[in-house]
């Protein structure tokens, strides 16, 4: 296991802009890197990836490995997965990290088979036995109601999918240089045996959950779909915040499962966190824990959403919501 040395992350594309959830860990995997002392490599894989290659390197890439070719342009699992394995079977990364997104979770346990090693799923933090370079990652098991510390000690590379949100991206180094590695890599005919034909784009309102600094998010106690008024109300007030929704608001129907905040759901770091009739399960936890200041809003003083607020207001929130958005525009006025 000797021959494999640095920390590799796959820098996701998407209509060849970067996704955030790359850059947030060539952030967070700096940190597995200084304590072996070795390099972080970004891998951009793509077509017309300049752009995608300056970002990965102001964010603190040490080196880029490049796979830039029109086959690459449109993400499919057999592709990918052939390039990956080129790679890494030639350069033998210690590490290994990939975005727990659609396309990450679909990848990862492809290439890790093909590597014969193992894969951490859904992590949602990390840390390293500088002594060993053992990375112990945490991820929700048993639906969310216990965390696991899971190590890959036998095999080279270790494997993780993380989730997007758990660290906060920053401010790009537009000063930084790296060296950059270009890679030409010829899929061989009849290994990609999928095709694009058509693209649906789904929506959600306003602006992003992953990007918000303000999220107010609603759970059963909303009461019901005409009540998230209520939060979009407070959210506007508070400057243009994005709606979120616990799984039990999702499966009654009363929002989109695109604002789904949780294990099952997405991963939020925003400023400040209101949680609307949110008990508080560990579940939703695992999706929000990252938040700077949590307000919960709840009629039960008991539920476990306070054990995790910074502030809370135990009342009704139809009676809450609108008094509190009141006040924060007279202050804002």
């Amino acid at each position: 296991m000797s021959d494999y040395k640095n920390t590799w992350v796959v820098v996701d594309l998407l209509n060849g802009q970067v996704k955030n959830v790359g850059l947030e860990l060539l952030v967070g995997a700096r940190k597995l890197v200084d304590a072996s002392g070795e390099k972080l490599v970004a891998v951009v894989i793509g077509s017309g990836t300049d752009e995608a290659v300056k970002a990965a390197v102001s964010y603190g890439a040490d080196q880029v490995i490049v796979v830039d070719d029109p086959v690459f342009a449109e993400y499919t699992t057999e592709g990918y997965t052939y390039a990956l394995e080129q790679l890494v079977n030639k350069y033998k990364p210690c590490n290994l990290l990939i975005g727990a997104t659609i396309n990450g979770r679909d990848l990862a346990p492809r290439l890790a088979a093909r590597l014969k090693t193992g894969l951490a799923a859904d992590c949602i933090a990390f840390d390293i036995d500088a002594s060993t370079g053992v990375i112990q990652w945490t991820r929700p098991a048993y639906g969310g109601n216990e965390l696991a510390v899971i190590e890959i000690p036998e095999v080279r590379p270790q494997m993780a999918t993380v989730r997007p949100s758990v660290f906060k991206r920053g401010e790009p180094d537009l000063t930084r240089s790296a060296e950059i590695i270009k890679e030409d890599i010829t899929v061989p005919e009849g290994t990609i045996r999928t095709a694009v034909v058509e693209k649906i784009a789904e929506e959600a309102e306003g602006i992003k959950l992953e990007d918000a600094d303000v999220v107010v998010a609603g759970g059963r106690g909303v009461g019901g779909a005409e009540n998230f008024v209520l939060l979009k109300d407070l959210a506007a007030a508070l400057g243009g915040g994005a709606i979120g929704a616990s799984r039990a608001a999702v499966d009654a129907g009363w929002i989109s499962h695109l604002a789904q905040i949780g294990q099952t759901g997405k991963t939020v770091s925003p400023k400040i966190y209101v949680a609307c009739g949110i008990s508080g399960a560990i579940q939703h936890l695992a999706g929000m824990s990252g938040s700077d200041v949590v307000i919960a809003i709840n009629r039960d003083a008991d539920a476990p959403i306070f054990e995790v607020a910074d502030y809370g207001i135990v009342g009704n929130l139809k009676q809450v919501l609108p008094l509190l958005t009141e006040a924060i525009r007279k202050i804002k006025a």
